[in-house]
């Protein structure tokens, strides 16, 4: 019979389909936390735990390889992503609790578990990557317990990911400046399917991490693409491009939150064209209107009636540019679209910051740009060389 993780009834549904939730690492380390420590004081074994998440979903956690030594029980509560595409599903994910006659609950990153190494993360530098949440979940747990068992002494609690390593190298952490492992996180305790806050949230810890070390000016790229495009045509510092996805808005919005000075977006046309008519999130299943927006356009800079009704019946932007092309009227378009890009940066923007944007296209490469580009690209460079004299200090 399956284990029940008491998240059976838990889903949501993207693009039609039921996507089944999963918990956290944070999740995990609290739950092998709090079963080593009742196997510990009560001297018992434990082969589930039960663990309620800051979501309310009370999770019902299977405990694997229990070791016991003379003062300390150490075991393993696998990562379940659910049907997410997390990187640490399956993860086993260990926690040792050792007594200590210091009172208080002490927790302690050890092998696999990132170390923060640069500013602007939760955690300061030096400590281990295991976000507040998961360690307030882990407090909460233990204080609890050790009150039950009237222990007035302390609990060591050590935190390793034996793949923890392996896997880290595939995670957002080496950009982050976080080395050696994987993060513990999780605010809710439960992972989302596919979600849309999780995702914006990620660019939100990126963002902040470079603006308190240092960085007033961004680099961004929606996409692979985009990132790709300034490694191989653009000298600007590559290394430093933060992807935004589709959520060009609330990018702007976190920047601003965070008083950053301006933005140079560099991003393929089928993405960007669609902030020429002020959509800012550039999902196709928020919004597909790029015909559209080349045909309205076009139309402005003199196309005939009869092309645009081509461009309208076009799959890519590809497809409409050969068209445009054709009519000699490129340069034209393109700077339509730019001017209007640049519109609708600054309204989301409030005017409060520097803006601008680079197109290209995969088989016409450069197509324009808007206003400020190259002012941008003086202050990226400018900011990465005074950056990277102060860390040689």
């Amino acid at each position: 019979m399956a284990h029940k993780t008491g998240l059976e009834e838990y889903y949501s549904i993207k693009n039609n389909q039921k996507m089944r939730f999963g918990y956290t690492t944070g999740s995990c380390a609290a739950g092998a936390a709090k079963a080593a420590s009742r196997m510990l004081l009560e001297e018992s074994r434990i082969f589930q735990e039960t663990l309620m998440t800051p979501k309310g979903i009370l999770l019902n956690l299977e405990i694997l390889h229990t070791t016991r030594g003379n003062n300390w029980v150490s075991c393993a509560v696998k990562k379940d992503a659910g049907d997410d595409p997390d990187i640490t599903d399956q993860l086993e994910i260990f926690a040792k609790v050792e007594k200590s006659t210091q009172p208080g609950i002490w927790i302690q990153g050890g092998e696999g578990v990132g170390t923060v190494t640069r500013k602007g993360l939760e955690q300061p530098i030096g400590s281990p990557a295991i976000n507040k949440v998961p360690q307030a979940m882990i407090r909460k747990e233990l204080e609890a317990l050790c009150q039950k068992q009237n222990y007035p002494g302390g609990l060591v609690v050590t935190i390793s990911v034996p793949k923890g390593q392996e896997i880290a190298g595939k995670t957002f952490n080496p950009r982050l400046g976080i080395q050696g492992g994987i993060s513990i996180l999780g605010t809710s305790g439960i992972v989302e399917p596919m979600s849309e806050a999780a995702l914006i949230k990620s660019i939100q810890v990126e963002m902040r991490q470079k603006v308190e070390n240092g960085a007033e000016y961004l680099l961004i790229t929606p996409g692979n693409y985009g990132a790709a495009y300034v490694k191989e045509h653009m000298e600007l510092p590559f290394e430093e491009n933060i992807k935004c996805s589709n959520y060009v808005g609330e990018t702007i919005d976190m920047a601003l939150d965070m008083g950053v000075k301006g933005i140079l977006f560099i991003s393929h046309i089928g993405k960007f064209v669609k902030v020429a008519a002020g959509i800012m999130n550039t999902h196709s299943r928020s919004a597909d209107a790029r015909a559209e927006i080349l045909a309205a356009n076009a139309i402005r800079a003199g196309i005939s009636l009869d092309r645009a009704k081509k461009i309208l019946d076009t799959i890519t932007t590809d497809e409409a540019l050969n068209i445009i092309k054709e009519e000699g009227l490129l340069q034209p378009v393109i700077k339509e679209l730019t001017d209007r890009i640049l519109y609708y940066l600054n309204h989301r923007a409030y005017d409060r910051m520097l803006l601008g944007a680079v197109l290209f296209s995969n088989e016409h490469g450069y197509l324009g740009e808007t206003e400020h580009v190259k002012e941008l690209e003086r202050l990226l460079k400018e900011q990465k060389n005074l950056l990277t004299k102060e860390e040689q200090k």
